[in-house]
């Protein structure tokens, strides 16, 4: 096994038999280690996105935040499997600078074997080239990264970032403001957190909320500012109205 474990992350074992790592500063998994860091990224993220989207002939993709890369990875691993033709973008901000350097070192599940000379890449020089695949990591603020993009980039999000109570400031309406300002109008963003003043930062910038759920996985979110086929739609107003004194996080 290589040595991965610094003063601040160290590697932890996850049902699905991959890897994750815990944020002694953060004092969190970066993936649940009941659904598995490898399935999380797949059932979590990348299916419910690339199902929608993999018949566009461009895909934009914005990994907040990059972490130890699983969702980056699993999303040309989907596409790679699945014979995509579409050209693939992804941007990933992230502000931990010693986790990204320690990726070298990082136990990959076997599925990315093929793509562990992209993470090198990234690691020396931030950014990946190839046909149809674009890759690029911002080490810095998520927040400070979104305003360089131009109005309606992204066709998706992976909000994926720490949980709201360990790292607020990637959760509230205005960061959801932000959001909304470069995903596109069909865009779709998805995330982990059912939390309710998580989606009321979604819903109260004009996102529509739905259930992601299915076998081996605790329930997630996607959400659109367009309507979206196959999920389940939650009724905002009937949660808000059984939840008179919920509140959006705020900055």
């Amino acid at each position: 096994m290589k040595n991965f474990n610094d003063e601040l992350h160290s590697m932890v074992l996850s049902e699905d038999g991959s890897y994750t790592a815990y944020s002694k500063e953060y004092d969190e998994h970066y993936h649940s280690t009941k659904d598995g860091a490898l399935f999380e990224s797949l059932v979590k993220h990348v299916e419910p996105a690339l199902k929608i989207k993999q018949n566009q002939d461009e895909i934009n993709v914005l990994d907040i935040c990059f972490g130890l890369g699983f969702n980056t990875l699993a999303t040309i691993y989907y596409h790679k499997k699945n014979s995509l033709a579409s050209k693939l973008n992804i941007f990933s901000p992230e502000l931990d600078v010693s986790l990204v350097r320690s990726l070298l070192n990082f136990n990959y599940p076997k599925e990315f074997d093929d793509f562990l000379h992209i993470i090198e890449n990234l690691v020396n020089n931030g950014v990946y080239d190839e046909e149809n695949l674009h890759v690029e990591i911002f080490l810095g603020d998520a927040r400070e990264y979104l305003k360089k993009f131009p109005k309606e980039k992204f066709d998706i999000v992976y909000q994926d970032a720490f949980s709201p109570s360990a790292n607020p400031v990637l959760w509230t309406r205005e960061y959801f403001g932000d959001i909304k300002n470069i995903i596109k109008k069909d865009g779709v963003l998805t995330t982990y957190s059912i939390a309710l003043p998580v989606r009321l930062a979604l819903h109260e910038n004009g996102f529509k909320i739905y259930l992601n759920k299915g076998e081996g996985f605790r329930d997630a979110t996607v959400a659109s500012l367009g309507l979206l086929d196959g999920f389940e739609r939650v009724d905002m107003e009937h949660k808000i109205k059984c939840n008179p004194n919920a509140l959006s996080l705020r900055d």
